[in-house]
């Protein structure tokens, strides 16, 4: 039997074997691993054909990716963003609302960032007495 935190979808959107399993993949990263967010995402944009996914989801990327602070994405830091929509649409090159949850959703589709979603459908971050983020809700960029 497994045992695990399976995180499901704020609203009306419905949870795919596909999002859980990659959840549970993310789960089971090894501590200490790390990758460059910048190859991350070249590595996206030269496999944009093979992921399905449309030039302005890249934009969406490269914005969620702006929001974490450092060139290194590692579990000990934290992997989760949690911008709100405005935020990540200036940052997207100013796409509009609709587009810009439609590009998240084909990112996530593609399996390229997960969602963690809080009890209300909000992306967050809950501190800690010292400041140091104790969890996070938001767009997991787990590699």
């Amino acid at each position: 039997m497994q045992v695990g935190n399976v995180t499901t979808p704020f609203g009306r959107r419905s949870v795919t074997l596909a999002q859980i399993k990659g959840q549970m993949r993310t789960a089971e990263i090894k501590a200490g691993k790390k990758a460059d967010k910048w190859k991350v995402f070249h590595d996206a944009c030269d496999a944009r054909a093979v992921l399905g996914i449309q030039d302005r989801a890249l934009a969406v990327l490269d914005a969620l990716l702006t929001f974490y602070p450092d060139n290194e994405l590692c579990e000990e830091r934290g992997l989760v963003v949690f911008p709100s929509n405005d935020q990540l649409s200036v940052r997207a090159h100013g796409i509009a609302g609709t587009t810009l949850r439609r590009h998240l959703a084909a990112l996530v589709d593609a399996g390229l960032i997960q969602r963690k979603d809080s009890a209300n459908g909000k992306r967050y971050a809950r501190k800690d007495e010292t400041g140091g983020i104790e969890e996070a809700f938001g767009f997991s960029l787990a590699p």
